[in-house]
């Protein structure tokens, strides 16, 4: 057992900006209760929550464990769990812990958690690697340490988790990760939810002023009275889906937020293809919302300013909830075009930090300045 000298277990929670130190500061609430309860003996669990960018400029596993490892000595911590949102790799599986029992560290990548439950999942998950951690020592002559045992329901909590190799230099002695299609959605859901893609909705105020702008607008020309009511549901659909397309691709392009890998390795275009794979997913979920938003916004101007003489003399047809609904749907498509046009006038930091998580924000920046600088030699 891992103790100070007056018999508290001093626990370091370090943490990335963002939500990764909300979800620390959320845990330090409960965990020294639950892990005291847990341990038994009278132990007593002292938990300090630390916020600082301590994956900055790289995402190499035996990088961060000397970091934290070297934070962690520094401040006489007696074990160290690194919270992380950066979704990190290992031979080619999706990271989700690495241990050090030798000297007290986890590393733990939050996406690899799934985006469900994620707080509950968190708190299981450094529950399991403190007391994994805070366990007693016996090394045999090869081999990860014989208290890997105490952390089997981490691995049956959370399948499809299951131990990775590990390499004989580094400083983790035991690793799990995630593979499969089961294990690359998990870490898919959990980078999106991650980047918080409600966001996007008021990061681009630019935006969302055109669209707002041509809705209104729309509402009140006879033209598209006459061209709302003429679309079958399947037009509807696919001015639907064709805008909302339109507003994804260009705010990804504009937005410089497709990521190129410069290396030709499996491993990094596996890479690529995630980080591609959640901008997509990322960005659509907010235009999402914000075509709903649109809809929602549309249908009560237009309750509130049609008149339903002038629209059946213009039209025809009288003016019903049909009618009202059919409009409403149209002119969010129509909108939805105008505010991608709006999105040029957004600065790319602006929509990049309506996009992705602080953390991968300055992951992608860093990949930026570091191809910039290779350009330039």
């Amino acid at each position: 057992m891992r103790a100070s000298s007056q018999g508290v277990t001093v626990v370091a929670l370090l943490a990335d900006p963002d939500v990764p130190t909300e979800i620390a500061q959320r845990l330090a609430q409960t965990l020294p209760a639950r892990l005291a309860d847990k341990s038994g003996e009278g132990r007593r669990f002292d938990v300090e929550v630390v916020s600082e960018p301590f994956t900055a400029g790289t995402e190499d596993l035996s990088t961060l464990m000397r970091r934290i490892m070297d934070r962690g000595t520094a401040e006489n911590w007696d074990i160290v769990v690194a919270l992380t949102d950066l979704p990190l790799h290992s031979n080619g599986r999706k990271l989700v812990v690495d241990l050090s029992h030798e000297h007290g560290l986890a590393l733990l990548s939050l996406p690899s958690l799934g985006g469900l439950r994620l707080q509950n999942r968190a708190l299981r998950a450094v529950e399991e690697a403190v007391l994994g951690l805070a366990g007693p020592q016996a090394t045999g002559a090869e081999g990860p340490p014989q208290s890997q045992p105490l952390l089997g329901p981490f691995a049956h909590r959370f399948a499809p988790i299951h131990p990775g190799p590990v390499g004989a230099e580094e400083t983790a002695d035991l690793r799990y990760v995630v593979s499969g299609l089961r294990g690359y959605l998990r870490v898919l859901v959990g980078m999106v939810r991650a980047n918080r893609p409600w966001r996007l909705v008021p990061g681009l105020s630019k935006a969302l002023a055109a669209a707002l702008a041509t809705g209104a607008i729309a509402t009140l020309d006879s033209t598209t009275w006459s061209l709302a009511g003429a679309l079958s549901a399947p037009r509807l659909v696919t001015a639907m889906v064709g805008s909302v397309g339109l507003m994804i691709g260009w705010l990804i392009v504009d937005g410089e937020l497709w990521h190129r890998s410069t290396e030709g390795s499996p491993e990094a275009r596996q890479r690529a293809r995630l980080y591609n794979t959640s901008t997509v997913v990322t960005v659509g979920i907010g235009v999402l919302v914000c075509y709903v938003g649109l809809l929602v916004i549309n249908l009560a101007w237009a309750l509130f300013i049609l008149n339903d003489r002038v629209f059946a003399s213009m039209t025809r047809t009288p003016l019903d909830a049909t009618e009202y609904l059919t409009l409403s749907w149209f002119v969010a498509s129509v909108a939805t075009v105008g505010g991608a046009l709006g999105s040029g006038l957004e600065r790319d930091e602006a929509i990049r930090a309506a996009t992705y998580s602080k953390r991968e924000q300055e992951r992608r920046q860093t990949l930026q300045d570091d191809h910039g600088d290779q350009s330039s030699n």
